[in-house]
């Protein structure tokens, strides 16, 4: 899939493990390991904005694109 999500790597940055980010977001650990594996069909803005407080970032430090050969 060319769409990355880095939400480890900005969880490992910020020294926060995944079971706070579940409970500050208000998902449970299982929707969270979804979105973090990628896994997930589609993000809501309200998500994204969000992790984006929670993780003082920008949404491009969580999503990137990588194009497929």
């Amino acid at each position: 899939m060319p769409i990355i999500v880095n939400v480890d790597v900005m969880l490992a940055r910020r020294k926060m493990q995944s079971k706070e980010l579940a409970e500050r977001l208000g998902i449970t650990p299982a929707n969270l390991s979804i979105l973090k594996t990628g896994k997930a069909k589609g993000v809501r803005f309200d998500t994204l904005e969000a992790l984006c407080q929670i993780l003082d970032c920008q949404p491009g430090d969580i999503l990137e694109y990588v194009a497929e050969p």
